[in-house]
C-alpha cells in the first residue's frame, strides 16, 4: 500500500450535518468534481450506505469501482475497494470529524493503488487533487455555497 495523502479543513457546521452530506452519495456529482456518478448498491440496518459504485474522472485516474463503507457514528467514515476497476486496484480512505468551538474539523485521508504503471509523483498529485477538491466541495456544500 502506498503512502497516504491527507488534508484538513474547518467547516462551520456540526458533525451530524456534515455526515449527512457525506452519506448522500447520489449528490456527489453536484459537489465532488471528479465523481461523475455514485450509485448506492446496498445499505446497512442503520440505513447508511454499505456499498457504492463510483465513476471517477480525475485526470490521469479515470475508472469505475465499488467501495465498501464502515461508519463511525458522527465521528467519521472509512472506505475501501470491494470491487476494483480497470485502473484502480485498491483505494482506501476516511473522513474523520472533530467538533471545535466554531464548527468541525474534517480530515480526509486517501491512498490509491493502480493496476497500471504510473509515476508515483503523478499518482500522488492526482490523490492530492481528489482530496483537496472533495474537501472544498464538502465545505461549500455544507455551508450552502456554490461549488
Amino acid at each position: 500500500m502506498a503512502d497516504r495523502t491527507s488534508s484538513s479543513t474547518s467547516i462551520g457546521a456540526g458533525r451530524a450535518e456534515i455526515m449527512a452530506v457525506i452519506a448522500d452519495f447520489p449528490a456527489y456529482p453536484e459537489w465532488a468534481g471528479q465523481v461523475k456518478s455514485a450509485e448506492v448498491l446496498s445499505t446497512g440496518a442503520d440505513g447508511l450506505p454499505q456499498a457504492v459504485r463510483f465513476v471517477l474522472d480525475a485526470g490521469p485516474i479515470s475508472d469505475s469501482y465499488t467501495l465498501g463503507y464502515t461508519w463511525d457514528g458522527a465521528g467519521g467514515v472509512r472506505w475501501q475497494v470491494v470491487e476494483p476497476g480497470k485502473m484502480v486496484s485498491d483505494l482506501r480512505g476516511s473522513y474523520q470529524l472533530s467538533e471545535t468551538g466554531s464548527g468541525t474539523d474534517v480530515t480526509y485521508e486517501l491512498t490509491v493503488d493502480l493496476s497500471v504503471p504510473m509515476i508515483g509523483l503523478i499518482r500522488r498529485k492526482a490523490e492530492k487533487v481528489i482530496v483537496d477538491t472533495a474537501l472544498k466541495g464538502l465545505k461549500n456544500r455544507v455551508e450552502g455555497r456554490p461549488s
